[in-house]
This record gives C-alpha cells, structure tokens and sequence, in this order.
C-alpha cells in the first residue's frame, strides 16, 4: 500500500487551539484514569480473592473481549445519534458500572459479567467521539491529534496507576473502585455541558443489527481498512497478553508490595515518550516508513523475560515496549483516507473495539500458557507473537518517500 503524506508538521499548539477537540481531549484523559484506576484495582482485588493469575488475566480484559460484538450489532449507533448524548451517556454508563462494583456484594463471576455487559455498548460511545475528531481536525492535524490522544491516554494511564495503588493502600480495592466512578461522572458532565450539541448525520431508521452488520462487513471486506484495522489491532493484541501478567509476575517473583504498579506504569510512560518523538519530531513521511519498524520494538523487548529479570531491568524492558505503540501514527491518516464518510462512525467503534477485544483475548491465551510455562515465558511469546504481527505489516505496508 502506497501512501502520500503531506511534507508540512502540524504543531500540537494549532490542535489544540479547536476547543471542541480540546475538551474531547481532556474528557477522554480524565476517563482513561479512571479505566486504568477500576483495571488495576479489579484485578488487584480478583487476584487476591482467587490467587489465580489466570482470573486475574482475565479480569484485566473482561472490558475487552465482548465489545466486538457491540461494534457489529450496535455500530451503526455512533453515525445515527447525537454524538454529545452518546459521548456523555457512555462516561455515565461506565461511573454506574464502577459504582456497582465497589458498592454490590457480588461474586467475582457477577463482577466480570457486569464488566462485559457494560463493554457491549462502549464502542458506540467511542466511535461517536472519533468521528467528531475526524470532523474537527483534518490532514497531518488528524495525526497530532491522535497523537495527543496517545499521550494523553499515557499520561492518564500513569495517573489511574498511581491513583489506584494509593486508593487501594488507603481505602481498599472497592473504595478505590469507588473513586473510578466518581471521575467517570465528572467526564459526562463535563461532556454533557462543554460539548456543541449536533445532530446525527445518519438517519435513525432501519433495524440497528441490520445495518451494523452490513457496515462491519463492508469495512472488513475492502482490503486497505481490513489491513489497517488488523495492523492497529494485532501488535497491541500480543503485548497486552504480557502486560496483563504483570501483577502476577511481579507476585510469583516476590518483588515488594506496590512494585506490580510501577511495572505497569513503565508501559504508558514508554507510549507517551514515543508519541511524543515520533508525533512531534517526525515529518510524516518518516513517520509512515517506521510503522514496521516500530511495532517490532513493541515485541523485542519482551523476549527478556523469560529469563526472569528482576525489578529494575523488567522496568526498563516494559518502557521500551511502550515506545514502540507510537507505530500507530503512522497508520492514522491513512485509515481516515480509506474509510467511506456514511461509515466513519462505525469505522473509529470497529477500530476502538476490535483493539479493545483483541486485547481481552490476548490476556487469556496467555494466561492460559503460564500454566504450562510461567508468568516470564508467556510474557516472552506474548513478544515473539508481537514480532510476528511486525513482519506481517513489513510485508505490504510501504511510504511514499520524503
């Protein structure tokens, strides 16, 4: 595939200056801190009621796996429905699901199925906030701000970590769960109150179903969005698989209290360092040549640890993996490119929910392999599995030269 990227830099303060974007991007960050706040502690909480790295894999992507399903029976939603009610409906959604976890005498069975029930319907709420950015920023703007999204999803994700670890040393694991809700409220009131109020550009008539259908399979049936979607959704699919065993990594080694948090923080603060560099310092056409390249580094890494490093090294290597997501920058516009407007929608939902679900199903199957060959090798072929989907992407991507 052969691409054209524009020669001239955007500069993040241009984004940034469009205020519609500029709140979509500040509700998103403090929403993703609360995600991270409820994941960390979920599986926290799953892991010591259990002891099983396995459940606690799987509490780590029971937000993921079912929202797929969502995307194909919901999606056409997000083209059909005010965007702001959506936007704000979903952070409302999420704070009620957090609630109930920290407030409800659940099983830990109950407590995934409430989880998964609520990951149904999140990919209508996030393919109605992409086609709003897609709307708002267009060109090499579109990719900085993704980029900013990346950091921002970064920078957050660091935040809900050491949000979590001090709520759960403080208040416990559901009070802590508890605190997620209330930053989820704050995002949908937000959202509620800042954003334009738009009308849906498609029409709300036909059966949902129906017309999810038809647009997941147009979108999976053209080569160039099957081959974009899967480049974003395979890297990041192996390498959730290992960072969802950190927490019982770090157990099964011995490492002292809360460093399963700093382990888990080193992945965000490698994503927002390169998506920084590689957003802010690249021209586009060079960003667009290391897609390859990049998504091989988010896998190389990872083949230490079946050698069972210690704190300060796994630190190191999860940071590295981290950097290598900024690989996604240079897919960004020509994923916009390809998509039909009438499906843009439906396009950012398959793309959040595909990433989304790839990366519950990731955390399970290898999970499933630390009971044959530990928490290390299976963090390794999470990697080698990475690296895979690296050479598969070297295979048919190609850049226009500079």
């Amino acid at each position: 595939m052969t691409t054209h990227p524009p020669t001239r830099r955007t500069t993040y303060r241009e984004v940034l200056a469009e205020r519609r974007f500029r709140l979509l991007f500040l509700t998103r960050a403090v929403a993703i801190t609360a995600d991270s706040l409820r994941i960390s502690a979920f599986s926290v909480l799953v892991f010591s009621t259990t002891g099983s790295p396995l459940l606690s894999a799987v509490s780590f992507g029971a937000g993921f796996l079912p929202q797929m399903f969502g995307t194909v029976l919901l999606g056409s939603l997000a083209d059909r429905l005010p965007p702001r009610a959506l936007i704000a409906g979903g952070y409302l959604l999420e704070s009620a699901a957090a609630l109930a976890l920290a407030l409800l005498p659940l099983s830990v069975t109950a407590d995934l199925a409430l989880v998964a029930l609520v990951a149904l319907v999140t990919p209508v709420f996030h393919g109605a906030s992409g086609r709003l950015v897609a709307r708002w920023l267009t060109g090499d703007a579109y990719v900085l701000g993704r980029s900013l999204n990346s950091m921002a999803s970064s920078v957050a994700q660091l935040a809900g970590l050491a949000l979590g670890g001090a709520a759960v040393a403080a208040l416990g694991t559901r009070q802590a769960l508890a605190v997620g809700a209330a930053l989820h409220l704050s995002a949908a009131v937000a959202a509620r109150l800042g954003l334009p109020r738009l009308k849906a550009d498609g029409e709300p008539s036909g059966s949902v179903a129906k017309a999810g259908l038809r647009g997941t399979a147009a979108l999976l049936g053209a080569r160039d969005p099957r081959r974009l979607l899967l480049a974003q959704w395979l890297p990041g699919a192996a390498a959730a698989g290992a960072e969802a065993l950190i927490v019982a990594y770090a157990g099964q080694h011995h490492f002292a209290p809360g460093s399963y948090a700093l382990l888990m923080a080193c992945v965000p603060a490698g994503m927002l360092a390169g998506a920084l560099v590689v957003g802010r310092l690249l021209r586009p056409s060079v960003r667009e040549r290391l897609v390859a390249p990049l998504a091989a580094v988010t896998g190389l890494p990872l083949l230490a640890f079946a050698a069972g490093p210690g704190v300060g090294t796994s630190a190191v290597l999860l940071f590295c993996a981290g950097t290598g997501f900024a690989y996604a920058l240079g897919l960004q516009r020509a994923f916009v490119d390809c998509v039909p407007a009438a499906l843009q929608g439906q396009a950012f939902g398959l793309l959040h929910s595909g990433t989304m679900t790839l990366q519950g199903v990731g955390p399970a199957c290898f999970g499933l392999l630390t009971a044959a060959a530990g928490t290390g090798t299976a963090m390794a072929a999470a990697g080698a599995a990475t690296l895979l989907t690296a050479w598969w992407i070297a295979g048919w991507h190609t850049a226009a030269p500079a």
